[in-house]
């Protein structure tokens, strides 16, 4: 009877002690939300190909691609990233960068065109891929949308005023060729 009497003892005695433990650790604050810098982008991979002057792309071309490979990857996450009810979590911000852009926008697609000219590729190919790489990420980072939303909130900051100073949250380039030419 005492043995008993010192397991139910014991046992009380143990979930009085675990009561005071809080479950699944301890509750912290959100983290703080970081001020609109161009500093989300993930890290690029190496360049594969070889470089040379005939395949290799000069800061000028660069400046022409990355924009494209901007607005194409934000596109992407504006089709993926979702807010409660499934509905479009930046929709409305990608408006707002799309009508503080769209004069670059439209000027870049014309000049994407005439480097595809000199370079001999296919507009629509380069776009698509772009699309289709930024959408295999989607599963894979974790950061994906809010990598996506620090790109959004440094491009329509005040200090960003071109889309030259906002880099793409991938840089796929290297993993396209899409190589710097050597200095």
């Amino acid at each position: 009877m005492f043995s008993k009497l010192m397991q139910v003892a014991a046992l009380v005695a143990g979930g009085l002690a675990l009561g005071g433990c809080p479950l699944g650790g301890p509750k912290t604050a959100a983290p703080v939300k970081k001020p609109a810098a161009p500093d989300y982008q993930m890290a690029a991979a190496a360049p594969t190909g070889n470089v040379n002057r005939a395949t290799c792309y000069n800061a000028t071309d660069l400046g022409i691609i990355r924009p494209r490979m901007l607005q194409m990857e934000l596109t992407v996450a504006v089709l993926q990233c979702q807010g409660a009810g499934g509905t479009r979590a930046y929709e409305s911000i990608y408006a707002s960068y799309l009508a503080k852009y769209g004069t670059e926008l439209t000027a870049n697609a014309r000049s994407l065109q005439q480097l595809a000219g000199r370079k001999r590729f296919n507009v629509d190919v380069i776009v698509t891929e772009f699309s289709n790489r930024t959408a295999q990420r989607a599963p894979t980072d974790r950061e994906f949308c809010s990598r996506t939303l620090r790109a959004l909130e440094w491009a329509l900051d005040p200090k960003a005023t071109s889309l030259a100073q906002v880099p793409p949250p991938y840089d796929l380039g290297p993993e396209m060729n899409i190589i710097p030419c050597p200095q």
